[in-house]
């Protein structure tokens, strides 16, 4: 009997919005893209884009930026970190978190991660110790979020401020408080794959005006920031508009147009995400030797992605199962490779960082099998490929037995 193929591309996300191609289409017969080039009493739509999300986030302020990668590097900057300074951060991340730090001139220094795929916080204690390292980048990585309470007892314990990357995050919370208000400034991205989709773009929010106000400089804003709505009082800028380099990370209004009616149906979205996240979960909850990371019940998910964990299998096993999988039309990725393939990479492979031993962290990563679920997926699509992933599983665990 033929086995079943799944026949729908991974990367193939849904339609942008009807309302959202007219509004982008509006702006594009303006020819008025560039946020600063608006009319008289006009602020834009980056302008009110930054007021609606930072509505959204419950933020006093927001910055829209080129990317999630930009966003990262401007908190960074702005929240004073310089050349040569010690930034702890997940070792299970990518590779713009990393890079983000890098870029300000800053030395990446990785924390394990732990089968619940958060940062380990008995290693982050040892390193915040160890280091002296004042700031944290914590990556909310694939949607899973590390105890907070726990994690800021500790960064207050010892000093050390922290930027939230939730790239993976927007709309999750822990214990009701939305992820991206526990530290200094959270990061978002509105990436293809992300929660919302521009191609590209960023966002940076903040309840600090000192670090928005430099943030502003820094993104490009020149002198032109009285044009922005989530801003700090003007007084703020008075010292950061000449102390702050400008990077020309601006968003642009095109992009601005097309997310402003996205955000109304996120919080539709996360539903329907979840929802096809909760039958992957059915179907592979109950398969001997498969694990999949605990969701705390303080822990409000926005379920996009689905990452699931095999036994201690060697990397031939490893690649056979996935290729068994892609057989199917199953695209799985997998974070053991210590080959760099497509978006996945591990912390060893970024030769720009200094080399760290993190051997639970590889142990962890070895195991690691992550998926994308794009809303083009019905549920019963989700379904079928949970099927296809647990027939699968059973037979290289079957074979694997076998062996030994």
């Amino acid at each position: 009997m033929p086995q079943a193929v799944f026949n729908k591309p991974f990367t193939q996300q849904e339609p942008i919005p009807a309302d959202a191609i007219d509004e982008a289409v509006k702006v594009l017969q303006s020819g008025r893209l560039h946020r600063y080039n608006t009319l008289p009493g006009e602020f834009g739509e980056t302008a009110e884009w930054e007021r609606e999300y930072a509505a959204y986030q419950g933020s006093k302020f927001c910055l829209a930026t080129a990317s999630g990668g930009t966003a990262m590097q401007i908190a960074l900057r702005a929240s004073g970190v310089q050349a040569g300074d010690q930034v702890l951060t997940n070792a299970f991340t990518l590779a713009p978190v990393p890079g983000a730090i890098s870029a300000v001139g800053a030395e990446p220094v990785f924390v394990e991660a732990n089968d619940n795929l958060t940062i380990d916080l008995d290693d982050l204690a040892a390193k915040l110790a160890s280091t002296g390292a004042k700031t944290l980048m914590l990556s909310h990585m694939r949607g899973h979020i590390a105890p907070m309470e726990k994690l800021c007892a500790l960064l207050e314990q010892h000093g050390a401020q922290m930027i939230e990357d939730c790239a993976h995050t927007m709309g999750a919370k822990w214990n009701g408080t939305k992820s991206g208000n526990f530290g200094l400034a959270a990061c978002f991205s509105t990436q293809t794959y992300k929660h919302i989709n521009s191609g590209e773009g960023g966002l940076l929010t903040s309840d600090d005006p000192d670090l928005m106000a430099k943030a502003s400089i820094l993104s490009g804003s020149y002198m032109l920031y009285e044009k922005h709505l989530a801003r700090p009082d003007m007084d703020a800028h008075a010292e950061a508009r000449l102390d702050m380099p400008n990077c020309s990370s601006r968003m642009d209004n095109l992009r601005a147009a097309i997310l402003r009616p996205q955000l109304k149906l996120l919080d539709q979205n996360i539903e329907r995400w979840n929802h096809r996240y909760q039958v992957m979960e059915q179907s592979l909850q109950t398969i001997p030797g498969l694990t999949i990371p605990v969701r705390p019940q303080q822990e409000f998910y926005v379920g996009s992605s689905f990452q699931f964990l095999v036994p201690n299998w060697d990397d031939d096993a490893c690649r056979q199962f996935l290729a068994a999988c892609l057989e199917r039309g199953v695209e799985l990725k997998w974070f053991g490779d210590a080959n760099p393939v497509g978006f996945t990479s591990r912390f060893d492979s970024w030769r720009y960082a200094q080399n760290q031993s993190l051997d639970q962290t590889i142990l962890v990563l070895k195991r690691i099998m992550d998926m994308r679920i794009p809303l083009s997926f019905s549920v019963e699509d989700c379904q079928q490929i949970g099927q296809i992933i647990a027939d699968e599983f059973s037979k290289k665990q079957s074979d694997m037995n076998t062996s030994s």
